[in-house]
């Protein structure tokens, strides 16, 4: 009887096991990476990222050092709307350090906030103030909205790859 019982408990331990690896490899992050100009999935939406070139704000909204631009193209892959935020959008340099997109308004393409209807493709801009320099990588990270509910991650190399 006590062998019955002790086999029970190490099924009871492999079966928990078996579905502790199923449920972790269920959400393990999945990193995707492309260059400038190719599409890149992301949950629902198929982004092209551009790197637009460099400026110095404008009389509201200077850099600290330089604005970054660049393009975002976007297209809706799902059958509902999703939430697009320049928030989704850091830029990182060659020694791996982030910066966040900067909205000023700069143009009526600056992504602050938008809905992208479904199988809609649409464009905008964003900028990110950075320590520039033209011999310097530098790459985008697109991190999904809540709402697009996927565990991708993008990395677009726009500069030096």
């Amino acid at each position: 009887m006590a062998s019955l019982g002790i086999f029970i408990v190490i099924g009871a331990i492999i079966a928990s096991m078996g579905i502790a690896m199923y449920t972790y490899t269920q959400y393990q992050t999945n990193y995707i990476t492309a260059n400038a100009g190719e599409p890149i999935i992301i949950g629902p939406v198929e982004y092209t990222i551009f790197f637009e070139g460099t400026h110095g704000g404008n009389e509201d909204t200077r850099p600290e050092n330089t604005f970054v631009k660049i393009r975002i193209n976007a297209k809706n892959t799902s059958d509902e709307e999703t939430r697009m935020s320049g928030g989704q959008f850091y830029i990182v340099d060659e020694k791996q350090k982030k910066y966040q997109a900067v909205y000023g308004a700069f143009s009526s393409e600056d992504l602050l906030e938008d809905w992208l209807e479904p199988g809609k493709t649409a464009s905008w801009t964003t900028q990110f103030d950075v320590p520039y320099d033209d011999e310097k990588e530098f790459s985008i990270t697109i991190k999904p909205t809540k709402q697009q509910n996927t565990v991708d991650i993008g990395n677009v190399c726009i500069k030096n790859c």
